[in-house]
């Protein structure tokens, strides 16, 4: 296998313990910072070339967001790594019981091609920060970005105990054959699948971020300006090739044809009315892509927008009206600047609707009357919620951001990310003396024996407590 040597050069790395002081991980995390400010230039000039991605949306999601996650976790990680002291029954009052932070070991984090740097960096972040040896898969789609983090990347971290690794599908395959502790996944549920079955064969445990059909309802009751703004701006940033973007609206009749104006008018707000001349809107990140995205306008009707220019790889921000479950746009994730407009009598429908499907990673309800979104929020399930915005929780490092169900597996963001990548090792060190008290349960046994260690063992159960 053409990675084992150096898979096992990195086991031999975290063996010896060099990642686990407090100050070793320090330091590499400050590299990290320094990668984001002396490359800022070199990482807005790729992910332009990769994918068309305007200036001020990669500086937002490669740049300041990746700092945010790093200035927490350099924040906080000396609170973090100490031992967590735990409860204790009465047999064990004179003894430590605490959970141990212990690294994994070796880790793989392999990136998907839609936000290059940020969906690598984030997770190596924490797993730097919970002292592991990493592995990091660039995706090979966005080839100015891989090229980049594979020449830089290791300049500033110690090669000893982290890596870059270039590699298409054949390669990658080669890799997972690789006995990891740990695998961090970002791409689509397929490859997920795949992902999971190879580590299957180790019993490697994994975090899967995938995707999905994020739904968007709109409630008569809301304000039609705002609603367009921040859907607009939710589904066509980066070109719609977000997987938290609302992949569809759900609304009545009525708020279809209300929207159709405001949507209009949001898209010459912030594109102009020629988008395709506008320096803020991205293109498709590649030609496969760009094919299956324009395949998807035959669903419904095409009430904005609906242009496409293959050679630059361009599809304008559009608006499909009146779209059946059964049309094209509703059968996979659009992962493209195409908002599809599905109706429904009411909010029941909606949630109807949105319960038969496969759990996504978000659900978006935007409503003035908050008992509307109470209820979406309450009777339906998904990897993260947003109401009356878009996109807006994954800027919080509080909230864990993670999949349910086809939409992944695990959270990470913050101290969540920090915690994916570590194993919390459940300790008690007792004291070698009192052995009298130790006698109540050995052999051979009694009745008061038994009474003695019901007394000093049980978990009674309190009164009831309210909920208010």
């Amino acid at each position: 296998n053409p990675y084992a040597g150096l898979v096992s050069h990195l086991r031999a790395s975290w063996l010896s313990g060099k990642t686990r002081p407090l100050e070793y991980r320090m330091a590499q995390l400050e590299a990290l910072g320094r990668f984001l400010d002396e490359k800022k230039d070199e990482i807005l000039e790729a992910t332009a070339l990769d994918m068309g991605k305007p200036s001020a949306e990669a500086y937002f999601t490669e740049i300041l967001l990746c700092k945010n996650e790093l200035h927490n976790t350099l924040n906080n990680l000396c609170c973090w790594m100490k031992d967590e002291h735990v409860h204790k029954n009465l047999v064990t009052q004179l003894d430590s019981a605490f959970i141990r932070k212990d690294p994994y070991g070796v880790v793989l984090i392999i990136a998907p091609w839609n936000y290059p740097i940020h969906l690598f960096l984030v997770p190596l972040i924490g797993a730097i920060a919970a002292g592991n040896c990493v592995i990091i898969k660039p995706s090979e789609i966005t080839k100015n970005t891989e090229k980049l983090v594979a020449e830089t990347l290791t300049c500033y971290l110690d090669s000893d105990c982290f890596a870059v690794v270039t590699a298409g599908v054949e390669e990658t395959t080669k890799l997972l054959e690789n006995k990891f502790d740990y695998i961090f996944f970002t791409g689509i549920a397929t490859v997920g699948r795949i992902i999971m079955e190879a580590a299957a064969k180790h019993l490697t445990p994994v975090t899967l971020e995938l995707g999905g059909k994020n739904p968007c309802y709109v409630s008569d009751t809301c304000d039609l300006q705002n609603v367009a703004r921040r859907v607009a701006w939710g589904r066509f940033f980066n070109a719609g090739q977000t997987c938290l973007a609302p992949d569809y609206l759900l609304c009545s009749l009525e708020m279809q044809e209300k929207l159709m104006p405001a949507l209009r008018a949001a898209i010459v707000e912030f594109f102009g009315s020629n988008p395709k001349e506008s320096p803020d809107f991205g293109r498709i990140v590649g030609d496969k892509q760009f094919r299956r995205i324009r395949a998807l306008l035959s669903s419904g009707r095409v009430a904005i927008g609906g242009q496409t220019d293959e050679k630059e790889r361009y599809i304008a921000p559009t608006v499909l009206a009146d779209v059946l479950p059964s049309d094209p746009a509703m059968q996979e994730e659009v992962f493209g600047p195409i908002l599809p407009i599905v109706v429904v009598a009411n909010m029941d429908e909606a949630i109807d609707f949105i319960n038969a499907r496969p759990r996504p990673l978000a659900i978006y309800a935007f409503s003035c009357d908050s008992k509307v979104v109470n209820q979406v929020l309450e009777r339906t399930s998904s990897g993260g919620f947003c109401a009356n915005d878009t996109l807006m929780h994954v800027t919080l490092s509080s909230l864990p951001f993670g999949g349910i169900g086809n939409s992944g597996l695990g959270k990470y963001h913050g101290k969540f990310t920090f915690d994916t990548f570590t194993h919390q090792r459940g300790c008690l060190h007792r004291n070698m003396g009192l052995e009298t008290l130790n006698s109540v349960r050995y052999p051979p046994y009694t009745q008061q024996k038994q009474g003695l260690m019901t007394a000093t063992l049980e978990i009674k159960r309190k009164g009831m407590c309210t909920l208010l």
